[in-house]
């Protein structure tokens, strides 16, 4: 069997109509908001390719719009399949947690999500937000450039899902 075929088999089909949300598509949370043979309306997300991707976990942003609107923070989550961008400590929302009857629950603040054209990328230079494009370095690397500068910002390392680290390898 061919590897591209083996990868394929491998991938998660998601069901016509599936939702995606702040939850991997086979955690338990994820199951419980798109059961079977419930109909939602779509959900309309403009299309942003792969390779055009510009936000990563760890990079910093400053969001644009909203009440934090102004306020830099790093990206916890990026959700890509709703083109979504969590902020650490931005947009934030209350909740209860574990509320029943006889107690009351804990108060927690949750981090909602953000829409890409919501954020900008800050440049390292000036802390100023920024417009970033890939460009080829002259060794032929592909490198996010800031507009604002012309400064390279380097993509934070990203850790793998089974969490080794390729460095720690013997």
């Amino acid at each position: 069997m061919r590897l591209s075929a083996l990868l394929s088999a491998a991938r998660p089909r998601l069901p016509p109509g599936y939702r995606h949300g702040m939850w991997p598509p086979d955690s338990m949370a994820a199951r419980l908001r798109n059961p079977p043979g419930q109909r939602r309306r779509k959900v309309f997300v403009e299309p942003v390719a792969k390779d055009d991707w510009k936000v990563f976990k760890g990079d910093t942003v400053q969001v644009l719009a909203g009440k934090d609107a102004g306020k830099q923070g790093l990206v916890t989550q990026v959700v890509e399949a709703r083109n979504w961008v969590v902020v650490e400590g931005l947009n934030t929302h209350y909740r209860y947690v574990n509320r029943t009857a006889k107690y009351s629950g804990t108060y927690i603040a949750s981090e909602a999500p953000l829409l890409l054209s919501q954020i900008c990328l800050v440049d390292p230079e000036d802390r100023k937000p920024t417009e970033v494009e890939w460009r080829y370095t002259e060794e032929g690397e592909r490198v996010r450039v800031s507009l604002r500068s012309g400064r390279i910002l380097p993509v934070p390392p990203q850790p793998r899902r089974d969490g080794v680290v390729p460095e720690q390898w013997i």
